[in-house]
């Protein structure tokens, strides 16, 4: 009788311990899947808001500084109510919608060049690519790619300080050596962030979708000045 009650908590452990296993991968599931709906949500977004500033480009450059500083305060503000249900929609549409407009002027002087419209199309359809096969390879390869995340970071300062000083020298050489370094970083981002986001690191699925969609738009914008640039020299 004590062998079959042994065995009988055994197996009740075992049942319990299946259910949480089935419960947490449901739970993850759900998540992953509201993250990739909050991620196309904010693309839309953000295309709205390019669409938007195009039509009057001439205004968003005026204002792209104070545009620049609203899109990081609505981010910031995001991270703060990531939490809270509503305004962390409004600010995640906000923000999207605004780094959308200060899109319009590069997008802009793209579309004034000879087979502009194909650059800006040619762009988007290789970031979409990446994304989607960079993805995949996340999702189901065996190689870890969260010990990049220090690396990473520092390669980002290391873009952001040399973008900061070529504003000051306008070098379309040293633009190109920084858009190409820019395209490889948030390649990596992309690998780095979706194993995160499978693997729970985010808290919510905002933050799985915000930085996706930084890793997308940082990647296209990328890949828009390299082409553009090349577009230029022809």
């Amino acid at each position: 009788m004590g062998l079959y009650d042994r065995d009988y908590v055994q197996q009740r452990e075992h049942e319990q311990e299946t259910g949480f296993q089935e419960v947490s991968r449901a739970s993850l599931s759900t998540f992953i899947k509201q993250t990739y709906q909050l991620f196309a949500a904010s693309l839309l977004a953000a295309s709205v808001g390019a669409y938007v500033g195009i039509g009057i480009a001439a205004t968003v450059s005026s204002w792209f500084w104070g545009l620049v500083i609203l899109e990081f305060a609505l981010l910031f503000g995001l991270y703060m109510a990531k939490r809270k249900e509503g305004l962390n929609f409004i600010l995640l549409f906000g923000f999207t919608f605004v780094s959308g407009l200060t899109l319009a002027p590069l997008l802009s002087s793209i579309l004034g060049i000879k087979g502009g419209a194909s650059i800006v199309a040619n762009a988007f359809i290789l970031t979409t690519v990446a994304f989607g096969g960079l993805s995949v390879f996340a999702m189901n390869t065996k190689r870890d790619f969260s010990a990049m995340g220090k690396m990473l970071f520092i390669t980002l300062i290391v873009v952001v300080v040399a973008s900061l000083i070529n504003i000051f020298f306008h070098s379309p050489v040293l633009q190109l050596v920084i858009a190409s370094v820019s395209s490889i970083l948030f390649s990596a981002f992309i690998l780095y962030d979706t194993q995160n986001i499978i693997r729970g690191a985010y808290e919510t699925p905002i933050e799985g979708a915000i930085a996706l969609y930084l890793d997308f738009l940082n990647l296209f914008v990328s890949l828009l000045q390299i082409l553009g640039i090349l577009g230029r020299d022809e």
